[in-house]
């Protein structure tokens, strides 16, 4: 049976189709929306994977560049390691969907989202979000939803649902979320320093406007669904859980309480062994449930000490931010570099200033795009003491990057002022919670200390959340230990301004309104104490790049005198950069960018662009080479690829019988420019150069010998 509901959603064509595609699959659904269309497919395991104690879920969502009419390019011709977009979409599916699975379930999952169509103008990361989601709900697998997403965007005051690529260029936010019928699940997105309640409301206008897309996924599922598969229930023997908790309650307190992160580990791996070891005795069958039992012990004494005595495992207050410090000037070659430590997270991040060469091409279904901005994340395995092999980056290392970067990029200076292509590298060298929001604060010191002219600093927080009941607390800046056993990670970035990222992940089945608003103004208090602390170190961009950074210069040019500068095969440009070591850039509106690290090798190339591009003056005397001899006059060279022709009436204050007796090819003579025609003809005069200079009493003997000295060698 096929199933398709076709309507009007925010001004274009909305399809959601059900039973023609992947049947085999335990839930598939097709979506189009405008002319991009994507598959999703679910598909988990009959049988639960053993000695797991988490949900295998696996998201991949995938571009296809048929999608776009494109080819792929490369030798393979073939799609490849995924691109960042898609992985960042991956993720922006996996957390929305991963807190509505039914607990327990600990089968093998995998979602799989194909764009088929890409019109260039609707994301499909939208589309793909709410196929996954009715694939989910018409499947078997156990799944509390429905859910859809939304992208916000605001162009000159007005809220738009969905905007198209075209709108989100003029947009000061960019906001993509996800939600169930009473609750925000995920969050991710950035804006040009907007108030928070201005976020807020974007937020609430995108939870309503995904309403209607839950009431078409009930009807698909009431007339399509198949019934969800049993989870088994895990149920404890209730004289190991009361022994567990006699034996271990009073020394996990203890052991929390301690503040330094290895050592609180070590200590509760001391007590999980003696636990273990003294409940083992009783229950030597039982190991796998003695240990369930005491790491769920763990998380509710940590739970209810935030909730019933407001304290933390550091001790802190829920709004407390930990000590930070801050550290410009770390590396001496580097062009900006800042050392941030907040408790015991700490980020190295470095700022590099390169020219329009270096900058970043990116290949997209909505076409072909150049990156200017780069902030690249790094999370080696000593940063929480760990001995691990160095791979690429993960999933997580590029979305805590993207973050980041959005974070930052409303304000840097806009290229026509400050034109160097920037890249940030953060590397963590400790982690305890919020490295990405470590680098934003970092990022925007070394900004700073590289010279770049932003707007203002940039900082972020995570906040958390435990909820028990009716009870809920908002932390400030989390540790590690609250993002992983609490019900909320949530990052917010800006300015004092207003908002520039932000990012929410949840692990409860939705966050109300109330709770997101406690939580960014939360956000903004600890922001605000953040960059008073940032400010100390360093509260404005330094007036001068570093020397180890290249000086740009930039040129404009007429596009005409482009292939000048270039010259055949490039040959011009090729010797401009040899002889001076230059960089050179030539944009097709007639740009030329130059950048050296050295001052007078610039000025060098500079003189030499200028001598080629330079455009003779009504007026104005040159130093000219003679190029040709004819019998009314000769053509001089006064600027490289220009010549204008000297009259044989202009040669010289006497009569000139011959043009021969006064010049010959290869003559360096001055001549002053008398006209230019509409056509760019230049008419030249040595007759009037050298009377201004002079030298025009008498040339050279017209009956004289060839080869005497012109007044001008004299």
């Amino acid at each position: 049976m096929i199933k398709k509901i076709e309507v009007d959603y925010y001004g274009r064509p909305l399809s959601i189709e059900v039973g023609r595609m992947a049947k085999q699959a335990d839930g598939a659904a097709l979506v189009r929306y405008g002319e991009t269309v994507v598959l999703a497919t679910a598909v988990a395991d009959r049988e639960a994977k053993r000695d797991t104690d988490f949900f295998p879920l696996t998201v991949d969502y995938q571009e296809k560049t048929f999608a776009a009419g494109k080819i792929p390019g490369g030798f393979f011709k073939r799609e490849g390691r995924p691109s960042e977009k898609e992985i960042l979409t991956c993720r922006l599916i996996d957390r929305s969907i991963r807190p509505l699975f039914a607990d327990g379930l600990r089968c093998e999952t995998q979602v799989i989202a194909t764009v088929l169509s890409a019109d260039r103008e609707n994301d499909p990361d939208v589309v793909a979000m709410l196929a996954t989601s009715v694939a989910l709900e018409v499947s078997d697998i156990p799944f509390k939803g429905p859910l859809a997403g939304v992208r916000i965007g605001r162009v000159q005051g007005q809220w738009v649902v969905n905007p198209t690529q075209g709108q989100l260029e003029g947009s000061d936010v960019d906001i993509f979320l996800s939600g169930s019928r009473d609750a925000l699940v995920m969050v991710e997105g950035g804006a040009g320093m907007v108030p928070e309640d201005m976020i807020l409301e974007a937020l609430f206008l995108g939870h309503e406007a995904i309403q209607p897309l839950m009431a078409y996924q009930a009807e698909i599922k009431r007339e399509l669904g198949k019934g969800k598969r049993p989870v088994p229930v895990v149920e404890r023997d209730r004289g190991v859980a009361q022994l567990v908790d006699g034996l271990a309650r009073k020394k996990i307190l203890d052991a929390i309480s301690i503040a330094e992160k290895l050592e609180r580990y070590k200590r509760l791996d001391e007590v999980k062994a003696d636990v273990l070891g003294q409940a083992l005795q009783g229950h030597p069958e039982k190991e796998r449930e003695i240990k369930a039992v005491f790491d769920e012990l763990k998380k509710d004494c940590f739970r209810q000490q935030i909730v019933k005595e407001r304290r933390r495992i550091d001790g802190r207050g829920l709004k407390d931010v930990r000590p930070i410090t801050c550290e410009v000037e770390i590396l001496p070659r580097t062009h900006g570099s800042a050392l941030f430590t907040r408790g015991e997270t700490q980020a190295l991040v470095v700022t590099t200033l390169g020219t329009t060469s270096d900058e970043q091409k990116i290949d997209a279904l909505i076409g072909e795009h150049y990156k200017k901005f780069m902030l690249h994340y790094n999370f080696p395995p000593f940063s929480v003491g760990e001995v691990k092999f160095l791979r690429g980056p993960s999933r997580r290392d590029i979305g805590h990057g993207a973050l980041a970067e959005r974070a930052l990029l409303p304000v840097l200076p806009k290229e026509e002022n400050f034109p160097y292509t920037l890249r940030i590298v953060s590397e963590v060298l400790e982690s305890n919670g919020s490295t990405s929001m470590a680098t934003v604060c970092g990022g925007s010191l070394s900004l700073m200390d590289a010279g770049v002219p932003i707007s203002a600093p940039v900082a972020g927080i995570a906040m958390g959340l435990i909820k028990e009941g009716n009870e809920v607390r908002v932390l400030s800046d989390i540790l590690g230990d609250e993002d992983h056993l609490g019900d909320m990670d949530f990052k917010v970035a800006g300015t004092r301004e207003g908002v520039t990222a932000l990012q929410m992940d949840i692990k409860v089945s939705g966050v109300s309104r109330e709770i997101m608003r406690e939580a960014l103004y939360q956000a903004r208090e600890g922001r605000m104490g953040i960059l008073d602390v940032m400010n100390k170190t360093i509260s404005e961009h330094r007036t001068e790049i570093s020397g180890h950074a290249p000086r740009i210069i930039t040129l404009k040019i007429r596009p005409e005198k482009i292939r000048e500068v270039i010259g055949p095969g490039g040959k011009v440009i090729r010797g401009i950069v040899e002889e001076t070591g230059v960089k050179m850039d030539v944009e097709d509106d007639g740009t030329v960018m130059i950048a050296s690290s050295d001052e007078a090798a610039t000025r060098r190339a500079v003189e030499m662009v200028q001598r080629i591009t330079a455009e003779a003056e009504i007026g104005k005397i040159y130093k000219g080479t003679v190029r040709k001899i004819m019998d009314f006059g000769a053509f001089v060279e006064i600027l490289p690829g220009t010549d204008g022709l000297v009259h044989i009436s202009q040669l010289a204050p006497e009569r000139v019988n011959r043009v021969t007796d006064v010049l010959k090819e290869g003559d360096e003579v001055m001549v002053k420019v008398l006209e230019i025609d509409k056509q760019g003809k230049i008419r030249l005069s040595r007759k009037e150069a050298l009377a201004e200079s002079g030298k025009g009493q008498r040339s050279r003997n017209p009956g004289g010998r060839h080869g005497e000295p012109s007044p001008e060698e004299q």
